[in-house]
């Protein structure tokens, strides 16, 4: 198992250690729905060096990433950030990612920790024809993220920018607590937030200052745990339950990202013009008006029926809510919202009905 060069810290904080794609992760600290209920209301730190940092440069390196994902990265501008994905030839899900640009022979891209291999093994193959420049950056570069709606207070004393000038999905290099970042506003918690890009080691000092810093805020520590829970409220899809290789973009009601009208071929491009019109099952928010807790994998019926149709991806009690959420692939069909559906969970069934995603937007 890999460990983070905030290991030590973690344990030091009674953190609950888990494996989690190859590494030794913090799960939670002071409780999951504690966390949770920090990043919503104040301040949490996360722990994100598992994530995958892959680094494309030279005067092809545009036309490689629109080669090998959905999106068109050779049309962002300098110090904008992307949602994109990278899929088989067969157009279903390797990955979803951010792209940065940060150069305009430059740019970084996050893969998520357990997809790190497949995403550097099918880059690799996508950009041999291109003159660019290939680093993947993963084992020496640190990521401590900071998310709620008092992280630019708190990380304002502590970075050489002003925060309030820095938009939503951008990216650029500076100086924060003291050492070089690559500062991010960018999150998977559906608040607003900073993510901070730094050398290995350079971790440790930045966490140490922002934690001491933020806990008379409120801020806490947070782990995966809390961090799944909010991003579910969310509506962010996690790879492996919401996307994987049985699944296309457009299933995943992420259809925006596939870029069909970009010019020149990308990988996928044939598959996913086909699969727009076919799609075989929807991605669906659930709302559920029964007691009880949708797991991943649980059953999905229409009502009275004797066979499942779909399956829970994700679900949780929700913190913020107040009700159980979960999402779920039903019949494209029986997706609209409004549809009521019953969910298998352990030998009952609970009522749900199909709601709007995400669950929960933030104010401002």
């Amino acid at each position: 198992m890999n460990q983070t060069a905030l290991d030590a810290r973690h344990r030091a904080l009674g953190a609950r250690m888990v494996p989690y794609a190859g590494w030794e992760m913090p799960v939670q600290y002071s409780g999951i729905v504690d966390e949770h209920q920090t990043v919503r209301t104040a301040a949490g730190l996360f722990d994100l060096t598992h994530m995958g940092e892959l680094w494309f440069e030279g005067p092809e390196a545009g036309a490689a990433l629109d080669y090998a994902v959905l999106t068109t990265p050779s049309k962002m501008p300098i110090g904008k950030a992307h949602y994109s994905m990278i899929c088989t030839p067969e157009g279903t899900v390797i990955d979803d990612l951010i792209v940065y640009r940060l150069g305009e022979q430059r740019w970084m891209v996050v893969a998520n920790a357990s997809n790190v291999v497949p995403v550097v093994a099918a880059m690799k193959e996508r950009i041999a024809k291109f003159n660019v420049k290939f680093d993947d950056a993963t084992m020496r570069t640190s990521l401590v993220a900071i998310q709620g709606p008092l992280a630019a207070e708190i990380l304002q004393p502590f970075i050489d920018i002003d925060l309030s000038k820095v938009k939503y999905y951008s990216g650029q290099e500076t100086r924060a607590c003291g050492v070089p970042v690559l500062l991010a506003r960018t999150g998977y918690t559906g608040e607003d937030g900073f993510e901070l890009f730094v050398a290995w080691d350079d971790a440790v000092p930045v966490w140490d200052k922002l934690l001491a810093a933020g806990l008379p805020k409120g801020l806490k520590p947070v782990g995966l745990g809390a961090r799944d829970s909010l991003r579910l409220e969310a509506g962010m899809p996690l790879y492996g339950q919401e996307l994987s290789r049985d699944t296309t973009p457009f299933e995943a009601g992420l259809g925006r990202v596939v870029k069909l009208d970009k010019p020149g071929d990308f990988v996928g491009r044939a598959a996913l013009e086909r699969a727009k019109g076919a799609p075989r099952k929807q991605l669906v928010g659930l709302k559920l008006t029964d007691r009880g807790i949708a797991r991943t994998g649980y059953p999905v019926y229409l009502p009275a029926a004797s066979e499942a149709c779909g399956s829970v991806t994700s679900g949780t009690s929700s913190p913020t809510l107040g009700y159980s959420v979960a999402m779920a692939f039903v019949p494209v069909a029986s997706s609209a919202v409004g549809t009521v559906f019953e969910l298998g969970i352990r030998n009952l069934r609970a009522t749900a009905t199909v709601v709007p995603l995400p669950f929960y937007k933030r104010s401002t």
